[in-house]
């Protein structure tokens, strides 16, 4: 073997073992900065989305205790939140989620309510039907360190 080859390939794999540190070194630094960008948008996404379903269900349920027809657009959206909450969130908070839409749903096959009746729920906590997604959602944002 020619004594002139062995620096030649030498440096030619110091030069490749150089530019492929490099590359991996930038991506693997490129793919940590996704994470935490996707992670932080996670954290903004999810208040957002539990307080739309907080507010739809709150519309649907009121107008379920009132009507006996349905607002099938409403219930639509309250559905396409629930669906969303499938993707970003934890099953807790989606099981609960469900359980709300169904609870709206049966009240709806309920006879409406009166005043007095609305004022008896009112007392006694069963006109609240979201406190268990609330806690739900809590533990959520604790466990993610929010």
């Amino acid at each position: 073997m020619n004594p002139s080859i062995i620096p030649a390939l030498a440096a030619l794999a110091g030069a490749v073992t150089g530019g492929l540190t490099s590359v991996l070194t930038s991506w693997l630094s490129h793919h940590a900065q996704a994470r935490t960008q996707w992670l932080a948008q996670d954290k903004l996404l999810r208040p957002e989305l539990y307080k739309e379903f907080i507010e739809a269900a709150s519309k649907c349920n009121v107008d379920a205790l009132q009507h006996d027809e349905p607002d099938i657009p409403a219930l639509v959206e309250l559905y396409v939140k629930v669906g969303r909450m499938h993707i970003l969130s934890t099953p807790k908070v989606v099981e609960s989620a469900e359980l709300v839409a169904r609870r709206v749903v049966d009240t709806y096959l309920a006879p409406n309510k009166t005043f007095l009746e609305l004022r008896e729920m009112t007392i006694n906590g069963s006109i609240d039907l979201l406190r268990e997604f609330g806690e739900a959602c809590r533990a959520e944002f604790e466990s993610l360190g929010s």
